[in-house]
């Protein structure tokens, strides 16, 4: 800051009686040439707006019908994994011990309670062999089954139900019903043919 004052260029001077000079110039008239070129502008310019819109339009119902399609599979998904939790509870009923031993049962097999063993190295029998018998308190099991209460044994289902009183795939081949018979014992047990 000095307290000089600032100087600037004098302004030209100019004769008395001489009028300025123009510097501006009209602009030329529009010609007809260049109207089209504008509303083929506008015309594209419209239509791409339009485009946009619709192309928005069928990406909203797209996505709208991938949610619906998304629910449906999520219900289904659920629906089957509920079928699946009811089949797994089922199938631990059946294979519960105290199921298989009610069906032996049926099917006229009673538990051992004098077991005898046979020691292969000498051939020696270890035990005493008794014959088994069927007796209340032979089959009576130890730890009750609340699960299984109401259950027939498999002797008692018609033939094609399943445990639970369905209809089931496991029909004989002869379609009767009626049980196969087992192969006959002639001097032991049956083995099968292994290779």
């Amino acid at each position: 800051m000095t307290a000089l004052p600032a100087q600037s260029a004098p302004a030209p001077r100019r004769a008395p009686g001489s009028a300025p000079q123009r510097r501006l110039r009209p602009a030329p008239e529009p010609s007809a040439g260049l109207s089209r070129p504008r509303l083929a502008y506008a015309i594209i310019a419209v239509g791409a707006v339009a485009v946009i819109v619709v192309a928005q339009l069928l990406l909203s119902i797209a996505l709208a019908q991938g949610a619906y399609e998304i629910d449906a599979h999520q219900l289904r998904q659920a629906e089957l994994a509920r079928e699946e939790q009811k089949l797994a509870e089922e199938l631990d009923r059946l294979e519960s011990p105290q199921y298989l031993a009610m069906n032996a049962e049926a099917l006229g097999m009673v538990p051992n309670t004098a077991p005898v063993y046979l020691r292969l190295s000498d051939g020696a029998v270890l035990g005493e062999p008794t014959a088994a018998s069927a007796g209340a308190a032979a089959s009576g099991g130890l730890v009750p089954n609340a699960l299984i209460d109401g259950v027939p044994p498999v002797t008692a289902q018609q033939a094609g139900e399943t445990p639970n009183g369905g209809a089931g795939g496991g029909t004989p081949a002869d379609g009767a019903g009626a049980q196969v018979a087992p192969p006959p014992v002639s001097d032991g047990l049956p083995t099968p043919a292994t290779h």
